[in-house]
């Protein structure tokens, strides 16, 4: 995820990172910034929340995050 999108939406920090949580970042990112943010956006944001590659992170994290994103696409 750019520094630009997260800054675009008043993420500054990991802290705030973090607290927002994986989705509400995406879905405000989608929203606010890029209507066509990705599967692996939401993955990124999932990964540097958690510290991670996206690649590494857990198959049930992924499934979920997966899962939501569908619901979100429609």
């Amino acid at each position: 995820v750019s520094v630009e999108s997260l800054d675009k939406i008043g993420i500054h920090t990991p802290e705030e990172l973090c607290a927002a949580g994986a989705k509400d970042v995406f879905m405000r990112i989608r929203l606010e910034v890029d209507n066509g943010a990705c599967l692996s956006m939401l993955y990124g944001i999932e990964g540097a929340i958690q510290g991670l590659r996206w690649h590494q992170l857990p198959d049930e994290t992924k499934e979920e995050l997966k899962q939501f994103f569908n619901d979100v696409k429609g």
